[in-house]
């Protein structure tokens, strides 16, 4: 049974910072394509930043992000990271860890993958931005 917890998510005045954890276990974690999208109330999903499957590969970032944020993994944990600095208030929303099987980090970043027996959703942490 595959499963994608994220945590780290909190509320924080606007420049602190913030470090995601997304746990994923059930599948072969290099397999996958993972990353973060996030959700405002009211507002479409979008993504965050995403990884290639595969050992390495080449983070890609949503523009808003402008070098706040940096995805990392740690393979042999199957654990993808989020660390977000310098926070602004527009950052407030749920964020989602995804994997979706045998993508490149461009295209998990280029629509939201459907729920579907290759791609798998987490249920989200809430980060809250005040000014």
């Amino acid at each position: 049974q595959v499963q994608v917890v994220e945590s780290g998510g909190g509320a924080v005045q606007a420049g602190g910072s913030l470090r995601l954890s997304c746990q994923i276990s059930g599948l072969v974690f290099t397999d996958y394509g993972v990353g973060w999208y996030r959700q405002a109330p009211g507002k479409k999903r979008e993504a965050v930043s995403c990884f290639d499957w595969g050992v390495s590969g080449q983070p890609r970032y949503a523009g808003f992000v402008k070098g706040r944020f940096t995805i990392s993994k740690d393979n042999a944990m199957r654990t993808l990271y989020l660390q977000m600095n310098n926070l602004t208030p527009e950052d407030t929303a749920l964020y989602y860890c995804v994997a979706e099987y045998g993508v490149f980090g461009s295209t998990l970043c280029a629509r939201p993958p459907p729920v579907s027996g290759k791609s798998y959703w987490g249920q989200g942490t809430q980060v809250t931005v005040s000014s």
